[in-house]
């Protein structure tokens, strides 16, 4: 409502206002007006505070929007789940309506079948009715005809047959074809009905004919060749009919794909148009609104997931549609076949008739392709045309965004109004153009449309799909004319706003020249008030400078708080890693899991078929003796597989463990699985309970139905709860960002702290952060569980469905004879899974199908008995003149009542073959059901392999590491005895690696094996498995080989190798073995039952195909969908980050702005405050146009009563006038309370906005010392690793000093003396710098102390504590030169050092040489023996290794074929019952085949006599009307050729029959026979190469065993030989030593132990090495040792020289830096001085001043008392004009309350009431009473329901007590009052704010500038000791934004206003009081 009064009173200081026709865009129009006046003068401003101001309003901007973003994010996320909802009903819906759809289907289905069977029984007759014909004697003149009617009933009838078996209707995926097909096979066997009628009437009288014409006196021979000539004509006209069939077929096939694809593009291209013109629509209504670009990118992929939601529930209620229509559709062709079965009887037609109608519909097709290709074309064109039509409409609509940015962003200029007005006129002509072009359009579209009407209209009812499609054009071009006129409208209301943007445009124009006249003067006090803000800068200019030192005293801690956040983050990020890997992995294990469970089904079927085909070959191979050698192959194979099996299983017991996790997803999965079965029972009991009793089918069905009901029940619940835990998880996500903040806020805190509590901190809130991140982890894993146990149940059920599917089409396979059945049998399961409704139709169906039937015979029950009255008349007829027809009649009714019995016969026979047919179908279920059970042990036998092979990879891992170690140990040996055995590393490292590669090799072919074919039979799965573990073996093998060729110096002995060659010959031996039986198995004599397991196992591995193939598919949805929703939660994260950013930024900025916490009570305070100022403008626009319309009044008074009253009207006038007056005095008091309001939120923006500049320096100048305190922690870092690794050598050194200890002891005394120097040199340099410091303070101390004269006590403050810096600076260079001084003097010192210690090793290794020669020689020998030593340890050590570790393989390798062996042997036996029941279901399925056949026959033929039956009482009954008179004997006659004829008939039949069956099964035979050796001869080949590879490959093997085994030997003895050369050379050295000199004897000592204890024991000889290794390094590289120790510590010395002169020069720098800053502060110091000499004229300035603001106190009493006088004259005209109401007033009020929402209007209402003086509790009583029954209903039915734009709710007035009694104006009149009364005089400037008389008066640029430093620095400095309400009328500041561009968020009072607005008097409050409270106090006033 405070929207509607701000448009009722949005002309601020115009001439009250045109309110035109639309409010809200006239006061965006002034809105967008103010802000550019605000905006006036960007230009003139360049300093960077303006930018800071331009981020801060972005800043609330960006808050504003975060917060519309989150509630729009909390409505999207309801209208999503109400759309989820509304898609679930949806489904269910089009479930029940496919399910009735089927129902209708089924029923046209079972009328096709008795058409079919009514075709059958009256081509029978015919058959008949020929026979019979032919059979009499036939005169030549009758036979042409009995030829030519014989081949139209051929031909016909060929005709008749269907091309194929008809197709089931599978599930949801009928077309309208199906059902057109439908109706045309409808149609064809009712004219086939009609045609066969036909013929049986001419046969009828053609016997007649040949009765009449006596007995047979025509030939036997003609009659013959006749037959014959008829069997040749039927056979050619049956070919060319079922050629032009196919080709018909044909053509229907592609005219239904064509009808489909056209109809499927149509609806997709209308559903994206319905799409674009629906964001078109929302980009029209959200043109004037414009939202900020921050969170753009979070809006729309919540926009795409909702319209993809809306998208599919659109689609969802078109299918819905479709059915309906499909539905209502059928229902009339039913009532049209009804009508046409009942024409049809009465057609005739022959075969060229047939022909003719067949090339007819041929060519109808063909046309009919051509006009859907045209209609296709001319839709498309349409598409294109209507594409560029919302193309130029959507430029429009750009163009009149740009038009209206261009009028809220360009200077209001007339010129460009006008071009803009052109610009608008010019694009509405376009518009209209376009429309026209739209019309003419529109009516081709319709002269199109009765075109193709009218070309529909001569077409059959198969162009029904036609007629739909041009329905759906009719409903596109209503839709696009809808368009059309949305357009117009637009348009319209465009041109609406054009006018009226010019006339705000004038109106603005001419405020603007007032305002601009009216600023021109106040810029002159603005630019007097830039002197006084100079002396402002000066302060703030202080103040920075503390800041400055406040910064660097936080650069430490934010660097600090930086490296922690750093931390927090990396770990935050590991641990996201870590959670996603952990993810992935856990749906790698469900996969595995799902593969393992399938293999193992898989395994489990094959095991136990292998157990019966075993079993089979076993009793053959004990008959053929040839085949023996084949047999004995496949047991060796069997038993290696055994052994694997075995293996396997051991490995699944061992990760039964690990798969722990997953067995609560294996539970589901069986369960599953078990649902699958019941499932699967209850559609094969389905199957058979067709012909049982409907009630056992219906209690099945209710069972499976609650079934049903209760997963679904399950499956939502489950929902649920996934939905729950999903918004919880998002509540857990929020709260963890909230603690994140928390902890950081906490860090930032602990800043200050010390470093222990610090570093306490930090571990709590990383403790604190895992737990979250693991909590985190938790939840999305339960959430990923439950989504993934969601999809597991929603697949299965999928499963279950293409399962059943599979089950009907293998039924298919088998009883091809049985259509019918099969189709009820599928229609049944997808009944079951639909609902129990359609069950219960279909059961209907089916018993109106059998009460037909009962009918049918009851019927011919009755007509018997009706022959039978008949008869008996007869009799009494021809018993009178006649008796000679008696024994005739009698023969006839004997022979009735032997066919009455014969058919009763039949009957029974046909009730048994149904009783046979379940018993069939029953032992059918059980052996599905036996199966299946199989089935499942082979699964879990499958994961038990599975388990075993991830086992083994253990096993591998297990191996690898051991390995690690063991090289890893060598390394540390290797590296202990010297640097130059480097070269031993590589062979193990390469032997790791390709220990890895094979582990990769193997897994990956472990991978590849799971993903082979699983078409193929079951046999070459076997070979796989036997491939696979040859394929490790000889990984394993060149495991061997590649360790044997690494290790070249392996001395392994050779009975090792002998049974590792007789392993692999043994193995070898059993895998040619198993090929070869294999190779015999393969072409053995079980052919025939591999051919039927075959199938079977095809059949199965189609299943699992599909199985998987939806499997992979959901599982590619999940991860996509998964990926999305890790992508929408990072994006989330990053905005929320981002958000948090800025939040902490801002609170920080308010803490430094605003110490007291007063921004939150500032933003409330605005807030009221804009509101209290719209009511205020909006009763005093109410008011003046009171006012008005009384000074109207009383002129047409004063104008029309007489001289008596004209000086009352003048009174009252005059009083108006005064009254009008001294409400304009208010309203600018008002403006300028407004104006001071303004002024001071604007200082406060702008103090936080230099602050905020300042802060974002400081972070600047903190991430640069950051930076470089990283830097140097890196250089820390280094030099620590660098002194460690240092220090690690000087320990090696010194352990190889002691040993020799003379030169030990001589190297320590020299470096006691070089450390003594140091010490010496190292003191003398800081004496001098500590002198030389004392001097520079002495030196600089008088200098302060001359330049600091007293100025002033703050002045005095200010040099002290420049001084303090100042000497604090300098102290810190001096340590900075002395540390320098010192560091250098140290490296000289050390170089010196050096020096001389490298003199006195020199002069030691001169005294040593003569002694050293005979030592060096005797230690070289020493050092080359102890080498050859240590490698040939080294070498036996890592032989010894490689041989643990290949006998340790070796033993597996002989427990893997013990297992193994165990393993083929259950094989065995598996195999052999899986063959004996592969057999029994063999002859099962053969004797079913059997059944069904003979069931199909006797069917024919039981119909074929039922209606041959009805015809012979038909002919009976006709023939005894007819003949009445005599003629029994021919009727005898005639029924015996009928007999006859019948027998031969079914002779025939019986015979086709047979044939057909037997050269069937003959095909099929043949067909199994050519795959299976196919299959033989492929894997005959693959077998012989595997054969090959694997000879050679042992081959190799073995001669490579052979060779090493040789080379090892020889190694072992040429390696004795060298220890005994080293024993005895070792003796030699020992005399050598001791003859040497007393500076070795410890070396002597040492290794005459060492000799000892190498002879006593070789046990010893490591440590011996050692010894004897230490030694000969540390004589022979003694030397180089101290030269490389040296060259370490001069590099070393002299990096940190470098180190040390950087720094130096950066201290340099920094010195030189603080000299300028020095340098500044004493011209400063002197500008203060002058400043300070100054004052003393200032201070009249002052007192002029003083007098000044006295006057101003003089004015503000004389305002006062006008101010009391004009509000007693506002009382007496509130009093005089109470009862007055104002005409412009209440039209203003009445055209409101239409613009307000319905919701507001009861608001508008008490306005209305309280304008005309009703009293509150007379409203409220009316309201209630509307709200009851609707009084406003007077508004409502006099516009109608137009849509009212929504305002927001003016807030409750307080004081409702007064209120009552008293009205706004009066209320308005004491507000002003309490305001404008002062409670303390105004404060005195201080003395250091004013600038001297003589200072020139500034530029304007720099006049603004200093303006905005100064506000900024008022409000941050003397908040506690001035007001900013309290500035002098001159003191108003000039604020401006930083842009234009500055976007429309935040309020108009939050905007920044220009220099040249006017500002008023301030109100005048107490000095003490801050900006908040005087706030504070406005609002509780």
């Amino acid at each position: 409502m405070s929207s509607w009064l701000g448009g009722l009173g949005s002309g601020l200081g115009q001439s009250l206002g045109q309110v035109g026709g639309s409010l809200t865009s006239f006061t965006g129009q002034i809105s967008t007006f103010t802000k550019d006046m605000l905006l006036e003068g960007v230009e003139e401003v360049g300093d960077a505070a303006t930018e800071l101001h331009v981020s801060n309003s972005r800043l609330a901007e960006v808050e504003a929007s975060f917060t519309t973003q989150k509630s729009e994010y909390d409505r999207l996320r309801k209208l999503h789940a109400e759309l989820e909802e509304k898609l679930e009903a949806s489904e269910i819906q089009n479930k029940r309506q496919s399910a009735e759809y089927r129902t209708l289907l089924q029923q046209k289905d079972v009328d096709i079948s008795h058409l079919k069977a009514r075709q059958s029984g009256l081509q029978d007759e015919i058959q008949k009715l020929q026979q019979s014909a032919q059979s009499g004697s036939i005169f030549p003149a009758v036979l042409p005809v009995t030829t030519t009617s014989s081949g139209t009933t051929s031909s016909s009838s060929y005709l008749s047959r269907p091309s194929g078996s008809p197709q089931g209707f599978h599930g949801d995926e009928m077309d309208l074809s199906d059902v057109i097909w439908s109706q045309q096979e409808i149609n064809r066997l009712s004219a086939e009905v009609t045609r066969l009628d036909a013929e049986v009437a001419h046969w009828r009288r053609m016997s007649q004919a040949s009765t009449t014409a006596g007995s047979g006196n025509g030939d036997q021979g003609e009659i013959l060749k006749f037959q014959r000539t008829i069997k040749e004509l039927r056979e050619e006209m049956s070919r060319e009919v079922d050629e032009h069939q196919h080709e018909l077929a044909a053509l229907q096939d592609a005219q239904r794909h064509k009808m489909a694809d056209i109809t499927r593009r149509h609806r997709e291209e209308l559903a994206e148009y319905e799409e674009r013109i629906e964001e078109l629509e929302e980009q029209i209504q959200s043109g004037g609104q414009t939202s900020s670009s921050s969170d753009a990118s979070k809006l729309p992929e919540l926009q795409k997931t909702i319209q993809s939601l809306q998208e599919a529930a659109e689609q969802r209620e078109k299918q819905l549609a479709e059915l309906s229509a499909s539905l209502e559709e059928a229902q009339g062709k039913q009532a049209s076949l009804q009508l046409e079965k009942n024409e049809v009887q009465e057609e005739n037609a022959g075969l060229l008739q047939n022909y003719t109608r067949l090339q007819a519909s041929v060519t109808e097709l063909q046309t009919r392709v051509q006009e859907q290709e045209g209609k296709t074309l001319q839709k498309a064109q349409f598409d294109h045309e209507i594409q560029v039509l919302k193309q130029n409409l959507t430029a429009a609509e750009e163009e009149i965004e740009r038009l209206k940015n261009l009028t809220s962003d360009a200077e209001p200029r007339e010129e460009v109004e006008h071009a803009d007005i052109l610009e608008l006129n010019t694009i509405i002509g376009v518009l209209r153009q376009e429309k026209e072009i739209l019309e003419q359009e529109k009516l081709n579209l319709q002269e199109r449309l009765k075109g193709t009407e009218e070309q529909i209209g001569g077409n059959n009812v198969t162009d029904s799909g036609e007629s739909e499609l041009l329905d759906d054009l009719r409903v596109e071009l209503e839709r696009r004319e809808k368009a059309v006129r949305a357009t117009e409208e637009e348009r319209d209301t465009l041109m609406s706003e054009l006018e009226e943007l010019d006339r705000q445009n004038q109106e603005a124009t001419q405020h603007m020249i007032s305002v601009k006249e009216q600023l021109s003067g106040q810029l002159k006090e603005a630019e007097a008030e830039v002197t006084r803000l100079t002396a402002e800068l000066n302060t703030t200019k202080d103040q920075k400078r503390t800041l400055e030192q406040e910064v660097e005293t936080q650069k430490v801690r934010t660097s600090q708080s930086a490296f922690t956040l750093n931390d927090l983050h990396m770990g935050k990020q590991q641990l996201e890693q870590k959670v996603k890997e952990l993810k992935d992995k856990l749906g790698h294990a469900h996969e595995q899991s799902r593969e393992a469970r399938r293999e193992i089904t898989e395994l489990k079927k094959s095991l136990q078929e292998k157990d019966e085909r075993l079993s089979a070959a076993r009793v053959e191979l004990g008959q053929v003796g040839e085949r023996g050698t084949g047999a004995q192959g496949t047991e060796e194979e069997l038993a290696g597989k055994e052994r694997e099996l075995s293996d396997l299983r051991r490995e699944l017991d061992e990760m039964r463990t690990s798969q722990d996790k997953l067995m609560s997803a294996d539970y589901e999965l069986k369960m599953e699985n078990g649902k699958l079965k019941a499932e699967s029972e209850q559609a094969l009991g389905k199957a058979e309970e067709l012909t049982k009793q409907m009630k056992e089918s219906q209690v099945a069905l209710n069972r499976t139905v609650r079934e049903k009901d209760t997963r679904i029940e399950a499956l939502k619940l489950e929902k649920n709860q996934l939905d729950g835990e999903l918004r919880q998880a998002e509540r857990t996500l929020n709260e963890q960002n909230k603690q994140y903040q928390q902890t950081i806020e906490e860090l930032t805190r602990a800043r200050s702290m010390d470093a222990s509590a610090l570093q306490m901190e930090l571990e709590r809130a990383i403790k604190v952060n895992q737990e979250k991140d693991m909590e985190i982890a938790q939840l999305r894993r339960d959430m990923e569980q439950l989504a993934s146990d969601h999809r597991d149940t929603n697949e299965m059920l999928s499963i279950t469905v293409s399962g059943q599917k599979q089950l009907t089409d293998l039924l298919q396979e088998k009883d091809i004879f049985m259509d019918t059945l099969k189709q009820n049998a599928a229609d049944i399961q997808m009944e079951m899974e639909n609902s129990i409704s359609v069950a219960t139709k279909d059961a209907e169906a089916l018993r109106q199908a059998l009460e037909e039937k009962d009918k049918q015979l009851g019927g011919m029950k009755e007509e018997n008995s009706h022959l039978k009255e008949e008869i008996d008349r007869f009799r009494d007829q021809q018993s009178r003149p006649q008796s000679l027809a008696e024994p005739r009649t009698l023969d006839i009714i004997t022979e009735l009542e032997t066919e009455i019995t014969q058919l009763k016969s039949s009957r029974n026979g046909l009730e048994e073959q149904v009783q046979t047919l379940r018993r069939t179908m029953e032992e059918q279920q059980a052996s599905l059901l036996l199966s299946q059970q199989s089935l499942q042990a082979q699964q879990s036998e499958l994961e038990q392999a599975h388990a075993r092979n991830q086992q083994t990879t253990l096993n591998y891992d297990r191996l690898i590491h051991a390995r690690d170690e063991d090289i890893a140990r060598l390394q540390q040996t290797v590296d202990r005895l010297s640097v130059s055995q480097g070269r031993a590393d590589s062979p193990p490292m390469q032997g790791d690696v390709i220990l890895e590669e094979d582990k990769t090799q193997t897994l990956n072919q472990e991978n590849g094996n799971e993903k082979h074919d699983l078409s193929k039979v079951e046999i070459e799965k076997l070979v796989r498995g036997i491939k696979e573990k040859e394929t490790e073996i000889i990984q394993l093998n060149e495991k061997n080989l590649s360790l044997t060729k690494q290790l070249d110096q392996l001395v392994m002995s050779r009975d090792e190798v002998g049974k590792l060659s007789q392993m692999i010959l043994q193995k070898d031996l059993e895998i040619q073995a198993l090929h070869a039986r294999l190779s015999m198995g393969g072409v053995g004599g079980h052919s025939q039952d591999v051919l039927f397991l075959q199938q079977q196992l095809q059949a199965y591995a189609v299943e699992r195909e599909q199985v998987l193939a939806v499997l992979n598919e959901k599982a590619r949805e999940n991860s996509q969908l998964r990926s999305d929703y890790h992508r929408l939660m990072d994006m989330m994260a990053g905005k929320e980050a981002a958000l948090l950013k800025l939040q902490q930024e801002n609170q920080h900025l308010s803490n430094m702005s605003d110490p007291s916490g007063s921004h939150e009570m500032f933003k409330e305070t605005i807030q009221n405050l804009s509101r209290i100022i719209r009511e205020k403008d909006i009763e005093i626009d109410a008011l003046t146009q009171k006012c008005q319309t009384l000074v109207t009044v009383l002129q047409t008074s004063g104008g029309e009563s007489g001289a008596g009253s004209g000086g009352v009207s003048s009174n009252q006038f005059e009083e108006l006038l005064q009254e009008r007056d001294t409400l304009k005095q208010q309203v600018k008091k008002m403006e300028e309370w407004k104006q001071q309001v303004i002024t001071t939120v604007k200082n406060m923006q702008h103090e936080s906005a230099q602050l905020h500049e300042e802060l974002i320096g400081l972070q600047g100048q903190v991430t640069a010392d950051s930076d470089c305190s990283s830097k140097l922690s890196v250089d820390y870092a280094r030099m620590i690793q660098s002194y460690e690794l240092k220090e690690r050598r000087l320990g090696s050194l010194s352990q190889e000093l002691a040993q020799v200890q003379q030169t030990i002891t001589q190297l320590s005394s020299t470096k006691d003396v070089l450390l003594g120097k140091l010490g010496s040199v190292a003191q003398t340099p800081e004496v001098v710098v500590a002198q030389s410091s004392g001097a520079s303070l002495t030196a600089d101390a008088p200098v302060h102390q001359t330049a600091s004269p007293v100025n002033g006590d703050k002045l005095q403050e200010e040099l002290v504590r420049l001084r303090g810096q100042l000497a604090e600076k300098e102290n810190t260079i001096r340590t900075l030169q002395e540390n320098n001084h010192r560091l250098s003097n140290s490296a000289s010192a050390t170089e010196t050092e050096q020096r001389s210690q490298a003199v006195e090793v020199r002069q030691i290794r001169e005294r040593l040489d003569a002694q050293q020669r005979s030592v060096r020689e005797k230690d070289l020998l020493i050092k080359t023996k102890g080498d050859q030593l240590i490698q040939v340890s080294e070498a036996l050590r890592n032989r010894e290794n490689d041989n643990e570790v290949l006998k340790q393989a070796v033993t597996n390798l002989k427990e893997r074929a013990l297992i193994l062996e165990l393993d083929v042997k259950k094989l065995k036996e598996e195999n052999e019952l899986v063959a004996a029941r592969s057999r029994e279901k063999e002859s099962e399925f053969r004797a079913l085949q059997e059944t069904n056949m003979q069931f199909s026959l006797l069917l024919r033929e039981k119909e074929f006599e039922l209606t041959a039956l009805s015809e012979k009482a038909a002919t009976v009954e006709r023939m005894l009307k007819d003949k009445e008179q005599g003629k029994s004997g021919e009727l005898n006659q005639l029924l015996n050729e009928l007999k006859s004829m019948q027998e031969k008939a079914v002779a025939f039949q019986q015979e086709r029959d047979r044939v057909m069956m037997a050269l069937k099964q003959k095909q099929m035979e043949t067909s199994a026979v050519q795959s299976e050796l196919q299959h033989v001869r492929d894997k005959e080949q693959r077998l012989n190469l595997e054969l090959e590879r694997l000879r050679n490959h042992l081959l190799e093997i073995e001669d490579s065993y052979t060779r090493e085994a040789l080379a090892a030997e020889d190694r072992e003895t040429e390696l004795r030989k060298r220890v005994a050369l080293l024993t005895t050379s070792s003796s030699v050295v020992e005399n050598a030593s001791q003859q040497a000199s007393m500076q070795v004897e410890s070396l002597q000592e040492q290794l005459s132990g060492a000799v000892k204890q190498r002879d006593d024991a070789l046990a010893q000889l490591r440590t011996s090495q050692d010894q004897v290794n230490q030694y000969a390094v540390s004589l022979s590289n003694l030397q180089m040792v101290l030269e490389q120790f040296q060259q370490e510590e001069k590099a070393m010395y002299s990096a940190e020289l470098e180190k040390l002169k950087r720094e130096r020069e950066e201290w340099r720098k920094k010195a030189l830096k603080l000299e300028d800053q020095a340098s500044a502060l004493q011209m400063n110091l002197d500008e203060a001085n002058s400043a300070l000499d100054s004052a003393s004229r200032l201070t009249d300035q002052l007192d002029l001043q003083e007098e000044q603001i006295e006057e101003l106190k003089n004015q503000v009493d004389v305002r006062q008392e006008m101010l009391e006088e004009a509000q007693r004259k506002v009382m007496n005209l509130l009093n005089s004009t109470e009862g007055k109401i104002d005409k412009v007033l209440m039209r203003n009020l009445f055209l409101g309350y239409f613009h307000t929402p319905k919701t507001k209007r009861a608001d508008v209402l008490r306005l209305m009431g309280s304008v005309l003086g009703l009293s509150r509790e007379d409203v409220e009583k009316m309201l209630e009473d509307d709200g009851r029954h609707g009084v406003t209903g007077w508004m409502s039915s006099w516009l109608g329901s137009r849509g009212a734009q929504s305002v927001p709710n003016t807030p409750n007035r307080p004081n409702g007590a007064q209120a009552l009694n008293s009205s706004f104006s009066e209320m308005f009149v004491k507000f002003l009052e309490m305001e404008s009364t002062p409670s303390l005089p105004a404060p005195r400037l201080p003395v250091h704010d004013i600038k001297t008389l003589s200072a020139p008066p500034p530029r304007r640029t720099g006049a603004a500038a200093s303006s905005n430093i100064a506000g900024a620095a008022t409000a941050s400095k003397r908040s506690g000791e001035s007001n900013p309400f309290l500035a002098p009328r001159s003191a108003a500041v000039p604020l401006l934004a930083g842009s234009s561009s500055g976007g429309s968020g935040g309020h108009l009072l939050m905007k920044p206003i220009s220099e040249a607005l006017p500002s008023f008097t301030p109100v005048p409050v107490s000095a003490e009081a801050s900006a908040g409270a005087v706030l504070k106090d406005l609002l509780k006033q």
